[in-house]
C-alpha cells in the first residue's frame, strides 16, 4: 500500500514575509498531520529569497514539538556542506526528543557558487559523498565495520536511530543508496525522465543494511490542486513563473500571486520552457490529480510518494492538501 507525505518550501507569497511563512509551515504541518499524511518534511535552500527554509534541523524541532505523531524530515539536508559527524549529532538529538519520528533526508546539490563558497571557505580537501554518508551510517548505528573514526561516538547516545533517506535524481545516487542500504526518493519534480531506470537499478542492486533489509522506493511530485481545473489552472500559472525566475540568474524576492503572474504574461521562449516545466507538475480537480499521482507510483512501484504543494498562498495550499487527502482516501487520524 503506497503512503502518502508532504514536502514544504516554507515559500514567502507576495506580500508576506519569512516569519509568516516559517509559521504556515507549522500550520501547514499540523494539517497534514490531521489529514493522515504519514511524514512532512521541509527543505533547505540557500540564498533563494523567495523561500524561508534554509535550516531544516532547526525548523524539524519546531515542527515535531507542534505535532503529536507525524514522522518530520529534511528534504533534504545537502551533505557536502557539512560534517557528517555534526549532522548525525544533530539528527541524534532530534531523535532522542521525539523518538521514531526524525527522517534524515539527504541530498547534494551545490547550490548558487557563492553559497557554496561561503559554506566551504575554511575547508581543504574534502571528503566523497559516499564516504559522507557512510561515515552519518556509522554514527546513527555504529554498525559499520572497521570505520577509522570506529571509537567515535554521536552524542547522545540513544535507543533509536532517524530512517536515514538518500535524495537523488539518477543512477549515481540510486547506486549509493542501494549499496549503503538505504531508502532512496526519486526527485521527479526535478527531473521527470529516467526515474524508472535509476529506481530499477535501485532495487536491482540494493544491499540489506543495520538501516533497512530491504529497498523502499519514495517519489516526489509537484502538485496543484484546486477545486475545479479553471482554479489549478490559474494556480499553475504562478508557479510556472516561480519556475522560471527562481531558477534564473535573477530570482525574486518572493513566491509571485497569481494576478502578478497574469499581469506579466509570458514571452515565446518563456512559454516553450513552461511546456518543458509542465511534465514537473500534476495540475487539475483532486481526482485528476490523485489518478495521476497513483498512476505514477505504479508505474515506479514506489512505495511512498511526497507532495510538494508548492503553490501562492497559505490557503491555497492547505486547501489543496485537504482535497488531495480526500481523493486519495487517507482518512483522518484520530
Amino acid at each position: 500500500m503506497v503512503t502518502y507525505n508532504i514536502l514544504d518550501y516554507s515559500p514567502i507569497d507576495e506580500g508576506s514575509d519569512a516569519r509568516k511563512a516559517l509559521l504556515q509551515t507549522v500550520e501547514l504541518a499540523r494539517l497534514a498531520e490531521k489529514l493522515g499524511y504519514r511524514r512532512f518534511w521541509v527543505s533547505e535552500h540557500h540564498h533563494v529569497r523567495s523561500v524561508a527554509g534554509s535550516s531544516p534541523e532547526m525548523l524539524m524541532m519546531h515542527l515535531a514539538d507542534s505535532t503529536e505523531h507525524i514522522r518530520i524530515g529534511s528534504g533534504g539536508i545537502m551533505l557536502p556542506h557539512y560534517s557528517p559527524y555534526k549532522v548525525a549529532e544533530n539528527f541524534r538529538v532530534l531523535e532522542a526528543l521525539h523518538p521514531n519520528r526524525i527522517d534524515l533526508g539527504i541530498g547534494r546539490s551545490p547550490s548558487y557558487q557563492l553559497v557554496n563558497r561561503a559554506l566551504n571557505e575554511s575547508k581543504g580537501k574534502r571528503l566523497s559523498y559516499e564516504q559522507q554518508i557512510e561515515d552519518i551510517h556509522h554514527y546513527l548505528t555504529e554498525k559499520v565495520i572497521n570505520h577509522r573514526f570506529r571509537d567515535l561516538t554521536a552524542m547522545p547516545v540513544i535507543d533509536t536511530a532517524p530512517e536515514m533517506w538518500l535524495l537523488g535524481t539518477g543512477k549515481g545516487s540510486a547506486e549509493i543508496a542501494a549499496q549503503q542500504g538505504l531508502s532512496y526518493a526519486y526527485a521527479h519534480l526535478a527531473k521527470p525522465g529516467g526515474g524508472r531506470d535509476a529506481v530499477m537499478h535501485y532495487r536491482d542492486h540494493f544491499r540489506p543494511s543495520s538501516l533497512f533489509s530491504r529497498p523502499i522506493v519514495m517519489i516526489s511530485v509537484f502538485a496543484v490542486v484546486a477545486e475545479t481545473l479553471e482554479e489549478s489552472e490559474m494556480l499553475a500559472k504562478a508557479l510556472d513563473l516561480w519556475l522560471l525566475t527562481v531558477e534564473s540568474s535573477s530570482p525574486p524576492p518572493y513566491y509571485p500571486s497569481v494576478d502578478t503572474t497574469l499581469k506579466r504574461g509570458f514571452s515565446a521562449l518563456e512559454k516553450e520552457k513552461i511546456k518543458h516545466n509542465r511534465k514537473r507538475i500534476f495540475i487539475g480537480t483532486p481526482e485528476q490529480v490523485a489518478n495521476d499521482i497513483q498512476k505514477t507510483a505504479e508505474e515506479y512501484q514506489a512505495d511512498e510518494v511526497t507532495i510538494v504543494p508548492n503553490v501562492f498562498g497559505s490557503k491555497n495550499r492547505m486547501k489543496g492538501i485537504a482535497l488531495l487527502a480526500e481523493a486519495l482516501d487517507l482518512g483522518k487520524a484520530e
